[in-house]
């Protein structure tokens, strides 16, 4: 079954991104479509047909309106299904959790059960599969989107991570002589994610089948010169930080919709300083108005005394390569860490372009003793560990 991923990116400034789609084959993942007949004046829902649909799918998600016309998609969901850790959740912390993403509705149908047909249908898909709890991310000023999940189907507040947003200016950036930064392989990638970051939440069980990815552009380790280094073999250093970066441009492109003429100004003002006056190396706002992709920085994690500063330095790395990477266009960089931790102040970001906080909600599909219980410590305690974001669902 293809895949779509959908984009959950905002500006703090209400500043909208138009996704669009784009297909990416990966987890067990249903689509599912609405349409409407105009001449028995009735809706019916469908699995998502990927040669016939696409392009109307496309559309729907640029605009979110369509005509009125016969068997005409006015709305679609979709899904996708895997295992990850849950502490407490037998067996072995590992729970087959439904990820719900792209909820889209025409605005020509709103208010009339579309959203609320097609969560429920998603929900039976999901219960048919097994699954035992079900969650979704959205913004959180959506409040149409809370309201249909939070108070009619019952989703309960999860966490409230920050979505961290860079733009990738003209400059390279230069970080201590005394820093290495290796590329590590796959195998060692995978051995050092699941042994610090494995009992993290919803820490994917195929995990290396992310990191083998076509998408997946590679894994790097940051430490200093003058501590152990790691090698087949090797030992950790005292200070560390590794992360991967996903090619989210290859999946979908985006661009800058509903511009205030004062962020054109700024925009345009800063671009016209750094053209005269380049020695300056002014950090300039990038053209966000024409069709641009992104790297998504995924499995950010750092350990020692001075690991700040090699997570930062491993962030101006990911920038040069995306600077370098002009055939892609990549214009941001974009990382989703929880809402307190530390890495906030080690990454380098946009308050103008970031979210503080993300909005994800659980809900589970089970009414057994230990998956009630296990369901009431995730929303009732705070994350004690790092957060691992899927990139597959950006």
């Amino acid at each position: 079954m293809p895949n779509h991923s959908s984009c959950r990116l905002v500006c703090s400034t209400s500043l909208l991104f138009a996704t669009f789609y784009f297909v990416q084959a990966h987890i067990k993942h249903l689509s599912i479509s609405f349409y409407f007949n105009m001449e028995f004046h009735k809706f019916r829902i469908r699995s998502y047909e990927g040669q016939s649909d696409r392009a109307q799918v496309e559309n729907l998600e640029r605009k979110c309106e369509v005509a009125e016309l016969d068997n005409e998609l006015v709305g679609v969901i979709q899904g996708s299904i895997k295992v990850v850790t849950v502490q407490g959740h037998p067996p072995k912390d590992l729970a087959k959790v439904g990820y719900v993403l792209g909820l889209r509705v025409s605005q020509n149908h709103r208010r009339k059960g579309i959203g609320s047909s097609l969560v429920t249908t998603l929900e039976e898909w999901f219960i048919s599969n097994d699954v035992d709890y079900a969650y979704m991310a959205t913004e959180k000023e959506n409040h149409a989107s809370t309201n249909l999940f939070i108070n009619k189907f019952h989703y309960t507040k999860f966490r409230t991570p920050s979505i961290l947003v860079n733009p990738v200016n003209h400059h390279s950036f230069k970080f201590s002589s005394n820093i290495e930064i290796s590329r590590l392989k796959i195998e060692q990638a995978e051995s050092l994610y699941r042994r610090f970051m494995g009992s993290t939440e919803f820490f994917p069980n195929d995990i290396g089948n992310i990191l083998k990815n076509k998408l997946s552009l590679g894994t790097w380790m940051a430490y200093y010169k003058d501590d152990i280094n790691i090698g087949p073999n090797g030992q950790i250093p005292k200070s560390w930080a590794m992360l991967s970066v996903w090619n989210s441009g290859e999946i979908f492109k985006l661009k800058l919709g509903k511009v205030p003429f004062c962020c054109l100004l700024y925009t345009k003002s800063w671009c016209l300083i750094d053209k005269i006056f380049p020695c300056l190396k002014l950090p300039t706002l990038p053209d966000f108005y024409n069709p641009f992709g992104f790297y998504f920085m995924y499995g950010v994690y750092h350990e020692g005394p001075f690991s700040g500063k090699l997570v930062r330095a491993l962030c101006q790395f990911v920038h040069n390569m995306a600077k370098e990477n002009k055939d892609e266009k990549v214009k941001i960089i974009v990382t989703e860490v929880g809402g307190r931790d530390e890495l906030n102040h080690h990454i380098p970001h946009w308050k103008l372009l970031s979210c503080p906080e993300d909005l994800w909600c659980i809900k589970a599909l089970k009414n057994e003793g230990l998956s009630i219980n296990t369901f009431h410590e995730l929303t009732k305690t705070s994350p004690t560990r790092a957060l691992f974001v899927d990139p597959r669902e950006v």
